[in-house]
């Protein structure tokens, strides 16, 4: 039998995880390790002894055999899951998107800086990014639940052209070409109020501190940074980026405490 890597097993434990449902934090109690140390593991950097493996693959519902196998197949996995737990609630970490909200997050952001001549299209994409991801990363829940993916200059939100189209419609945005330093830029001037009772004050928070941050960058300084975010490092030129990746963050994008003990 081959010897499997560290890394292999770590990516198994990692995509079982997933599918079953559970968050890092959620195993991590399950396992009582810190969210760090399954993170390490996860990424295939710190060895595991057998008691271990035996302890992962019992909260798992899966065999040591299986789960070091050669012939290990995820999809079987997932047959096997269904089987036994199709009654069970798990915790959906696939994003959904609330158009009404994204559009206010949309309205929120544009309200508080669309007077700066720096916030053209770029860069609110990457306010919106940072606020979605940050979001997620400090509770777990998805903010807009947009999908972004990743694309040349950054992550960018998909459906984004269909939703501005919708609101220029009904002149809720007015959108603008004009010369910035003897660059094209789209600008997005808003034209109605966002209903701020659709975000809670913890969003608005996360949101104002994004804004605060980076909203003076220029889009280059913001594509440049997004570029080495993990979410974006960690997904395929084109693809959709998980919402999970925040948690392999580091400084100084990680914007969570993490308890070490």
């Amino acid at each position: 039998m081959e010897k499997l890597t560290q890394n292999e097993i770590g990516r198994r434990i990692s995509e079982i995880r997933k599918n079953k449902g559970y968050s890092q934090n959620d195993l991590a109690k399950m396992l009582n390790i810190s969210r760090p140390s399954l993170t390490q593991i996860e990424l295939g950097k710190r060895n595991l002894t057998v008691l271990e493996l035996n302890e992962i693959a019992n909260i798992l519902s899966i065999s040591i055999d299986k789960l070091l196998s050669n012939s290990f197949n995820m999809e079987e996995q997932l047959i096997e899951q269904e089987e036994k737990d199709e009654a069970q609630e798990y915790r959906i970490s696939l994003p959904e998107l609330k158009v009404n909200k994204f559009k206010d997050i949309l309205l929120y952001i544009l309200e508080k800086c669309a007077g700066k001549p720096n916030v053209g299209e770029t860069l609110l994409y990457k306010l919106l990014y940072f606020s979605d991801f940050n979001y997620y990363e400090l509770y777990e829940e998805h903010l807009s639940g947009a999908e972004y993916r990743k694309l040349p200059y950054g992550p960018v939100p998909q459906k984004l052209d269909t939703i501005i189209t919708q609101m220029i419609t009904k002149k809720q945005l007015k959108r603008l070409k004009v010369d910035y330093h003897g660059y094209p830029q789209t600008r997005y001037i808003p034209l109605a109020k966002p209903n701020l009772t659709s975000l809670s004050a913890r969003e608005k928070v996360v949101i104002d501190r994004v804004i605060d941050q980076y909203s003076d960058w220029s889009a280059s300084a913001i594509s440049d940074y997004s570029h080495k975010d993990m979410p974006w490092l960690a997904s395929k030129d084109g693809e959709a980026i998980d919402y999970e990746l925040v948690f392999y963050r580091e400084a100084p994008y990680s914007v969570r405490n993490y308890d070490e003990n």
